[in-house]
């Protein structure tokens, strides 16, 4: 073992988003979002649940906000709720922006920094009924919206991201069919991607325009959430090339025209089989698109090993959670790309633990697209889920799995710092045991059980040793 330390200018936090936690679903004018929709469709969400009460956040802000507190970590990430400020996506709810501007007032007054997420996926339903994400015009609702919002609360916070995780917002949402609204369709799925892109640059030229007419310097980013996936045979070409697609699937297709201003060639041709992204980009899209951004967001739950199918291979039925591997993609078909399992732990969902691949994707990003440009980078969510079994008091001893978990990335994040990668920040995933989407309330990924009978909230083993490194900014942790 060793110590780490963290340098002055890294900082902890920790992460949630309006859907997962918040309930009161249908109070003070919110509208029905799209997973207010899906949670009410047979056989959509494991447990059958649904988010009208979540984890009751909306009415336990001031209990949530001490919890941060005693951690002792700076920055707290949330999300905004699209169908809470503007219930059919158009006009202003202000009680919905009320319940923000308070939140944001008790995290300055606690001396948490406020990280504001405009969009974690809770599209307003009447937006999906006009077509949603494939939709073109609901990227210019999107600005109008961030303009809204930014116009109200602008001034209580200095971090805004744009979206959460487009790649899931788009694929997993449009195609492979397991998040909302749960369709099927490569070419809603590759429409949705490039809107999605489209929205995040519309909304941060709006900031933009509103930041300087107030004075203000907010940072202004957008999240995406990486894979690494390796090779099975590094000396096949073709198992490179099955990593190539993978990668190219999950990291480049949304990296490329936000830092480098175009559609990676490769992917585009990847894709061309079922969908053709390029029949939606318009003259001076990319160019929006790929405006500055300040931070980017790096939300990381692992990597793979994937090879090409050998002859005969017959592709099994789409696989869910596996976060772009498996589950069948516009991009990465079923009969593409074999996974390869190795030889590591796994989390409750199936993922593999393996830190080194978020060194290695910190290296790559910074190389690739960083460094030119300055872009500060946070990780935004990294976490796991386990079979947490809690004692008669609600106490999770996790030392053994989700700590070790944390504590090895965050040594992996800080190993690629510490060689040039330009990392300011390491945000958990999550803060609560939340609504873990088509997972129902069956996979905790919180550092604080919540008992969702009584919601009692009590902080895990995990919970308590980010307390301690941020309190001594230091940690013991394996040698690499």
């Amino acid at each position: 073992m060793t110590t780490i330390q963290l340098p002055k200018d890294f900082f902890l936090g920790v992460a949630t988003a309006a859907a997962q936690v918040e309930g009161a679903a249908f109070e003070d004018g919110k509208g029905p979002s799209i997973w207010d929709t899906m949670c009410r469709e047979e056989g959509r969400i494991d447990d059958s649940s649904n988010i009208d009460v979540a984890c009751d956040h909306y009415h336990r802000v001031d209990e949530d906000v001490q919890l941060i507190s005693s951690l002792g970590v700076s920055t707290y990430r949330f999300s905004i709720s699209w169908a809470r400020v503007m219930p059919d996506g158009r006009s202003v709810n202000q009680k919905g922006l009320e319940f923000y501007a308070a939140l944001l007032d008790k995290l300055n007054a606690a001396g948490i920094q406020p990280w504001v997420t405009l969009y974690h996926w809770d599209l307003p339903q009447a937006l999906q009924d006009e077509g949603g994400w494939a939709n073109r015009q609901t990227a210019s609702l999107f600005a109008e919206y961030a303009r809204v919002v930014y116009s109200a609360l602008g001034e209580r916070a200095n971090v805004w991201t744009t979206l959460n995780e487009p790649w899931c917002a788009s694929f997993l949402s449009y195609v492979c069919g397991e998040h909302a609204p749960g369709h099927t369709s490569p070419d809603e799925g590759v429409a949705a991607a490039h809107h999605l892109l489209l929205a995040h640059g519309l909304a941060t030229a709006q900031i933009r325009r509103l930041a300087r007419q107030k004075g203000l310097h907010p940072k202004v980013g957008i999240t995406l959430n990486f894979s690494w996936a390796h090779p099975a045979n590094p000396d096949s070409a073709a198992d490179r090339d099955a990593a190539r697609r993978v990668n190219g699937a999950q990291n480049r297709i949304f990296a490329d025209p936000l830092f480098l201003g175009a559609y990676p060639p490769d992917v585009v041709a990847d894709m061309a089989l079922e969908a053709d992204i390029m029949k939606y980009v318009r003259e001076g899209d990319l160019q929006i698109i790929s405006a500055p951004i300040d931070v980017l967001g790096i939300n990381f739950y692992n990597g793979s090993q994937v090879a090409a199918p050998s002859e005969g291979y017959k592709p099994a039925s789409p696989q869910r959670n596996a976060r772009g591997v498996l589950g069948r993609s516009p991009i990465v078909g079923s009969a593409s790309v074999v996974p390869v399992a190795r030889h590591t732990p796994h989390t409750a969902m199936g993922w593999e633990v393996k830190a080194s691949d978020l060194y290695e994707l910190l290296v790559w990003l910074n190389s690739e697209y960083a460094r030119p440009f300055d872009t500060e980078m946070v990780i935004t969510e990294n976490g796991a889920a386990f079979d947490d079994v809690p004692d008669r008091t609600g106490y999770v001893d996790d030392s053994k799995d989700r700590l070790v978990y944390l504590r090895d990335h965050l040594a992996a994040a800080l190993r690629a710092r510490s060689e040039g990668v330009n990392l300011k920040g390491y945000l958990v995933w999550s803060l609560l045991d939340n609504f873990e989407w088509a997972r129902g309330y069956t996979k905790r990924f919180g550092i604080v059980r919540v008992d969702y009978g009584t919601m009692q909230r009590v902080p895990k083993a995990s919970a308590h040793w980010l307390a301690k490194v941020a309190a001594n900014r230091n940690f013991e942790a394996p040698e690499p």
